[in-house]
């Protein structure tokens, strides 16, 4: 059959090999001049450092047929995600660790004694009803203050008391010296960079490739299927309004040296107008650069023009995703997959996984067994 794919990010990219290993014919759009989406690195022309060009991208998973997968279409080098926080003009480790809590509150606890000392400063909040008080449930006011409210309003745009507790369900704080950002036993980023690894995945010889053109979501009767990746609300066309995001800036800089030694800086003063540092040779440590090449993100809302990056998924986005969602039953021969397409955010490993998955269901469909699904995962 005939398969359009609408995005070569990896959704689009681990569907559509799946769907021409499996003997189908697959054209892939993408309107970027580049495959892998946000993934996107490539070689810094003066220094030679991979830059990841919309913000760093650090593969972590505890699934082994991800990993496996991953690994078949490229060279995973190991790597750490070791990262600091500026404060009030001190360096901390994050995520809040009893290194953290030692150095930040100036005392030499052991674990069981740090772990009575913040749960003596932790307030006695049973039900959290948004990620204020989750936070002060969870840490106490200081380490709130210092470590999440000022990074979470630069980066949301919001007072923390209008966001979900649901985003600090899974606060990373440890009562060791563990500094290791993420706790997956797969950990790692592509020797020769996403893009490489996603340009192997698109190499079949049942695939055709176009770049700097978009899908038309008007004339998906011309495919025997359409696996849509792009923004659900632009399948639509818009016509039912706009779903919520934020988006980032990157101001690039340069230094000859090392300018901060490390990957990642978080700035949680909120009168620093940026969230983060990014020094990029950091994310290869098995290469040598003289030279670096670094940015300051910046958080802002999202804009008719711009790239998005995070769904706000606030109430009133909510209502409206419904309202794509009902939108999507009357598709026709589509399914949405991915970030964008679910209105989701989604880590690298979950994406691979649920496109794997939609994949085989795919597969067996256009067999005659089984129903094409509409949804990689239910958005709602």
């Amino acid at each position: 059959m005939r398969i359009g794919v609408a995005g070569a990010g990896l959704s689009g990219a681990v569907i559509g090999r799946a769907l021409a290993e499996a003997g189908h014919r697959v054209v892939v759009h993408d309107p970027r001049p580049h495959v892998a989406g946000n993934c996107h690195t490539e070689r810094d022309g003066a220094t030679g450092v991979m830059v990841h060009r919309y913000g760093p991208h650090i593969f972590h998973t505890d699934d082994e047929g991800v990993w496996d997968h991953v690994n078949r279409f490229a060279r995973f080098m190991p790597f750490r995600n070791r990262v600091k926080s500026t404060v009030g003009g001190k360096v901390y480790a994050l995520p809040v660790n009893l290194h953290t809590i030692n150095q930040f509150f100036g005392t030499a606890l052991r674990p069981d004694e740090a772990r009575a000392f913040i749960a003596a400063r932790a307030e006695p909040i049973a039900d959290p009803q948004n990620f204020e008080e989750q936070a002060l449930a969870f840490v106490g006011r200081e380490l709130y203050e210092a470590f999440f409210k000022g990074y979470t309003e630069k980066q949301w745009g919001c007072s923390p008391r209008d966001l979900p507790a649901s985003i600090l369900k899974r606060l990373p704080l440890r009562f060791n010296y563990d500094d290791n950002y993420f706790f997956h036993r797969f950990q790692g980023i592509p020797a020769d960079g996403y893009t490489a690894m996603v340009a192997a995945m698109l190499d079949h010889p049942g695939i055709d490739l176009h770049l700097d053109t978009a899908l038309d979501p008007g004339r998906t009767g011309e495919w025997d299927h359409v696996v849509w990746t792009g923004p659900l609300d632009g399948f639509f066309g818009y016509r039912l309004g706009r779903l919520g995001y934020r988006t980032l800036d990157f101001e690039e800089f340069r230094h000859e040296g090392d300018w901060q030694g490390c990957a990642v800086m978080n700035h949680g003063d909120a009168g620093v107008p940026w969230t983060r540092i990014t020094e990029h040779k950091h994310f290869a440590p098995w290469e040598e650069h003289t030279g670096s090449v670094l940015y300051r993100e910046y958080s802002r809302a999202c804009g008719p023009d711009d790239i998005p990056y995070y769904p706000i998924r606030l109430v009133q986005e909510k209502a409206l995703l419904s309202e794509h969602v009902a939108a999507a039953a009357g598709a026709g021969n589509v399914t949405f997959a991915g970030r964008l397409a679910t209105y989701r955010y989604l880590d690298m490993d979950v994406t691979i996984r649920e496109a794997l998955d939609c994949a085989a269901l795919l597969v067996a469909a256009l067999a005659g067994r089984g129903r094409a699904p509409r949804f990689t995962k239910d958005p709602l």
